[in-house]
């Protein structure tokens, strides 16, 4: 099976395998909410959903690209899920330090699914075992935008997700 890379500082990291691909109908996963609940993706009703990896809310820029989308989206019709491997409760506290009431802060850190079935784990390197950075956007649970981010230090490119939900919303 072949599988994405990304680096970290410049240096090259592997992921456990390839992205979903844009066309395909998103795989599912169960992720736990900041109250503990479990909950499957499959279960948001809404049309459009756009779902950001990243490493960890603890981190500047994954709060800085939290509070941008939350920022930005927040006037459109979207679910927005951020999935971390963070645990719930400090994604709790990342949300309400930096007052992110739009998005959700999800965690993978009890079954790794999102992991699994997105390939965006990382396999190798400092970071080994945590989420690569990477932006998704779906409509009825197709994947419309996928964007890896190439180094998990790097934002993603806000200009084009936003594009692409402008057509959408």
């Amino acid at each position: 099976m072949a599988m994405d890379k990304v680096k970290f500082k410049g240096e090259p990291v592997s992921l456990l395998g390839e992205l979903p691909e844009v066309g395909d109908v998103f795989p599912e996963f169960t992720y736990v909410t900041t109250d503990l609940k479990e909950v499957s993706s499959y279960d948001i009703d809404d049309q459009v959903l756009v779902i950001l990896a990243v490493p960890s809310l603890d981190t500047g820029v994954c709060i800085k690209e939290a509070r941008t989308f939350n920022a930005s989206l927040s006037a459109k019709k979207v679910r927005t899920l951020i999935v971390s491997k963070d645990l719930p409760f400090a994604l709790k506290r990342a949300c309400t330090a930096e007052g992110l009431d739009f998005v959700e802060a999800v965690s993978d850190f009890r079954y790794d699914e999102f992991a699994e079935v997105t390939g965006a784990v990382m396999i190798d390197g400092p970071l080994k075992g945590l989420l690569a950075r990477a932006v998704f956007i779906l409509k009825d649970q197709t994947l419309l935008y996928s964007e890896l981010v190439p180094d998990i230090t790097m934002e993603p490119d806000y200009d084009k997700a936003l594009k692409v939900l402008e057509e959408l919303v």
